[in-house]
This record gives C-alpha cells, structure tokens and sequence, in this order.
C-alpha cells in the first residue's frame, strides 16, 4: 500500500460514514476544548464530506455546550473507529459553526423531520431537570437552534491494525501542499 492509497482509503471511510447510518464512521467523537481548559469529547453524526476541501459537516444545537466551545475556540479534533476492519481515523482542523445563514438553512431543508425533533427539544441540552423531558412534537419550533459545524481538517491520521503488520499515516496540510509519511503504529 502507498501513502496515496492510505489516504484514498480515509477519505473512501468518511465517504461511507456519511452514506450509510449503521457504519461506525457515521458516529464519530468530536473533541473540543473545555471553558476551563479542558478536553470535552462527545458523539455526533457525521452528515457530509467534502474531499476537496477537506470538510466535514456536523449538526448541533446552538444551546449545546460544544457550540459554546467551537465560538470561543474553533480548534477542535474528530475521531471515529471501525472495530471490524480495525480502522482509526484522527482529524485535527478547525471548525465554522453556522446558523440562520445559507448553510445552516440549506442542511436544515436536507434533514429529515425524526433528526429536526432534536433541536426542539426544552429546555436546552445540559440543563439539569427533575425528569426527562418530553419528546417535542413540532419539527419546526427547532429551526432556531439548529447550527451547522463544518470542520475543516488540516491534519488526518489513518491507522489499519492488521494481524501481517499495523500501518499508520500522517497526511498534514498545514503550509504548503500535503505532506505526508508514514509513521509506527
């Protein structure tokens, strides 16, 4: 294997996390820094990819504490594992978070009704209640807490554990072009 087929082979998983719900790629963990400093990981799903650009996008509520996060510090990594092929993808970028703009109104019209339910929801996500709250019955009432968060990642790493021998890669855009090697797994 080359290293432009190990990053062809991370790109081909993203592209297949976004397609198909039940690949392990489809629920990556997006890791953000804390206010106070600290790491903050949490499950989202992964709703498109863009090669090209090397952009991923990522749906949340704007009243979630990982849209705080983003806001204050855009910095932020991905990770998703595919225990069956014994894949690991690790994105580091920085992420836009959009609402109420083209892009939020255009991932919004793409969304199926069951995934606008989640923005409607009340209170808002992280605050303490007494009982859960009742599932929301207007998909509309949503709208306004729907952000979109598109990350951009300057850094992949692939690792393939394999029982003939592990490979790991490291593709890095930051600078000039692409540079990328292999490294020990």
């Amino acid at each position: 294997m080359t290293l432009e087929e190990a990053r062809a082979a991370a790109f081909a998983a993203l592209a297949l996390g976004v397609a198909d719900r039940r690949h392990p790629f489809h629920t990556p963990t997006l890791a953000t820094i804390g206010p106070d400093g600290g790491a903050r990981a949490r499950t989202l799903v992964l709703r498109a990819f863009d090669a090209e650009s090397r952009t991923v996008r990522l749906h949340a509520d704007a009243r979630s504490g990982k849209v705080a996060e983003l806001l204050a510090e855009p910095r932020c990594a991905l990770h998703g594992y595919d225990p069956a092929a014994g894949t690991q993808l690790r994105l580091e970028g920085r992420a836009a978070v959009h609402g109420a703009d083209e892009v939020a109104v255009a991932a919004w019209a793409g969304s199926r009704e069951m995934s606008r339910m989640c923005y409607a929801v009340e209170p808002g996500p992280g605050t303490p209640v007494e009982t859960p709250p009742v599932a929301p019955r207007d998909a509309a009432a949503g709208e306004v807490n729907f952000r979109v968060i598109l990350l951009r990642f300057v850094l992949l790493e692939w690792l393939d554990l394999d029982a003939r021998g592990h490979r790991r890669a490291r593709f890095d855009w930051r600078g000039d072009g692409m540079r990328a090697t292999w490294l020990v797994p």
